[in-house]
């Protein structure tokens, strides 16, 4: 019997000679195991989805740019449409247990071709959503220092400061970055419950409840011009939005919760607290950001809710917070959660993106000693976490000075770096996690690797990846809207083809090992964590 906590690249239809030459990856190519517990993959997976971030700086899009006061109903069907697809997912962590995640699930399923190709879109995924992060934590802590004490400090300055330190974290143990994410998380948490629980204890706000905001149909309909308002009364004319804009941005606040998978190998009982802290993460996400975006909608009332969101986001919420949480000092606890959390969220992207990294790469005989390698102490994937970070600092830099005004925190910061790598990550994802339900109902019911139930591992991961490609779909075809301010820049329009070109050089790589490498080819996203089944 194996002892608990061995990394093992298990045989599973690898040919004979193949599994003889196949590369074994070596102590130094394995993490820490049951180094965190349940709370701690929680925490990191929820701080990877960032609630204030998600809440202040997509919300306000939604409502502005998007489904309008439908901006929850928004919400509420991602809720669903995720949970349909986590079913599917949690379903193959109790039986692969992979730092890969995505990578090794769709190996596992589809084989290795459709493994490397999506893992490697994953990764590119991952590794631009730190980009996107560090991007809005800019602009909050601009903002902020701004507010707090008249400094104009620039962005990419602040932006250096928090790739910085994000590496510093990473190279570490990953529990030092699972107590700061645990303490932002809740935080937040606390603060957007007292929040949006104000509202509920007022009795709603100038329009009272606005039972309509979640109404499911309600997502789907598109903001009309001026916001449904007499525009002479309204003020300033406010544009028409689109339901596509408001349901790509639900499913971006998303983001994260599913890298409860990528911390497989570092958990105590993987087959156990992945799928519990996945299914936590989704459903408890779900209910609460459909929750406080109702709130703050019902509590600054229809008409000031879009006009808010369309002119001072922030105060969306921090308005209310002074209104009915008691003056102005609410408003700098407030700024310090959002610049807090949108760096915790970064810290978490960059601890997942690094991972993907490390899970490819100590497959590979040439990257097994690099990037597949990790800290004699530590046991964290410290050269691929260096790797991201000087990854991040190119990409900060780029839109920085590539950026038509790029110097300008809301320009350079805020509409290019965080809202143009968000469509570029989240389309990706979305994407991946839609061929992984095809993975989930091929690995169960074609292949018949373990025994699967027809309606969790069958029908509920069908629907939840039908769901997702009709949301992709749904970006597609307003994707120039879903560009905004960034729509006219040559780097939104190479986002389609920086994604399916991914894809491409993930397929391409793969052809290549099996035609070269018949063993490596064979040992592909076949790096899995062997937990001892008897608990002596």
């Amino acid at each position: 019997m194996k002892a608990k906590g061995t990394a093992v690249t298990t045989q599973e239809n690898l040919g004979t000679e193949a599994i003889k030459d196949a590369p074994v990856p070596r102590a130094g190519n394995t993490l820490k195991a049951g180094a965190v517990g349940l709370a701690g993959v929680l925490f990191m997976a929820v701080a990877n989805a960032a609630p204030i971030t998600a809440m202040t700086g997509n919300v306000p899009i939604a409502v502005a740019y998007g489904n309008g006061i439908g901006a929850p109903a928004g919400f509420l069907v991602a809720t669903v449409v995720l949970t349909l697809f986590t079913v599917g997912f949690v379903a193959m962590a109790r039986h692969i247990t992979t730092a890969g995640a995505f990578y090794g699930f769709v190996t596992h399923g589809l084989g290795q071709v459709w493994g490397m190709a999506t893992g490697l879109l994953a990764t590119v995924a991952y590794v631009v959503f730190e980009g996107s992060l560090i991007g809005i934590f800019s602009y909050f802590a601009h903002d902020a220092l701004d507010k707090w004490f008249g400094w104009d400090v620039n962005w990419l300055v602040l932006g250096f400061i928090g790739i910085a330190v994000i590496g510093l974290l990473g190279y570490f143990d990953i529990n030092i970055a699972a107590l700061f994410l645990g303490v932002m998380l809740v935080a937040e948490v606390i603060l957007l419950t007292a929040l949006a629980g104000s509202v509920l204890f007022r009795g709603g706000g100038p329009d009272g409840w606005l039972g309509t905001a979640v109404n499911p149909l309600s997502a789907f309909e598109n903001l009309p011009a001026g916001g449904g308002f007499d525009l002479q009364a309204a003020g300033a004319p406010l544009a028409a939005g689109t339901a596509a804009l408001g349901l790509f941005f639900a499913f971006w606040s998303w983001v994260g919760y599913e890298t409860t998978a990528v911390y497989g190998e570092e958990s105590r009982n993987p087959k156990r607290i992945v799928p519990r802290a996945t299914l936590i993460a989704v459903v408890g996400l779900g209910l609460f950001y459909t929750f406080v975006s109702w709130m703050v909608i019902a509590g600054n009332g229809r008409k000031d809710s879009v006009d808010l969101a369309a002119n001072d986001s922030i105060g969306m919420f921090t308005k209310l917070a002074e209104r009915n949480l008691g003056g102005s000092w609410i408003t700098y606890v407030y700024l310090f959660l959002i610049v807090s959390g949108s760096f915790a969220c970064a810290l978490a992207f960059h601890n997942a993106a690094a991972r993907y990294m490390f899970a490819i790469a100590r497959d590979l005989p040439l990257l097994q000693r690099s990037l597949g390698a990790t800290h004699a102490k530590h046991h964290s994937p410290h050269i691929a976490s260096f790797t991201q970070s000087i990854i991040t600092l190119v990409i900060t830099v780029g839109f920085y000075f590539l950026t038509v005004g790029g110097d300008d925190p809301t320009r350079g910061a805020y509409i290019y770096e965080y809202g143009l790598l968000a469509l570029v990550g989240t389309m990706a994802i979305l994407i991946v996690q839609s061929i992984t339900s095809v993975a989930v109902i091929w690995y169960f019911h074609v292949k018949k690797t373990h025994p699967g139930n027809l309606l969790t591992t069958a029908v509920i991961p069908a629907l939840g990846g039908i769901g997702m490609l009709y949301v992709v779909y749904l970006l597609f075809s307003n994707l120039e809207f879903a560009g905004g301010g960034a729509a006219g820049s040559p780097f939104f329009h190479a986002i389609p083809y920086l994604v399916f070109g991914t894809f491409t050089v993930g397929l391409v790589v793969v052809f290549a090992l099996r035609m070269r490498s018949p063993a490596t080819y064979a040992a592909i996203g076949r790096h899995v964590f062997d937990e001892a089944k008897e608990r002596e």
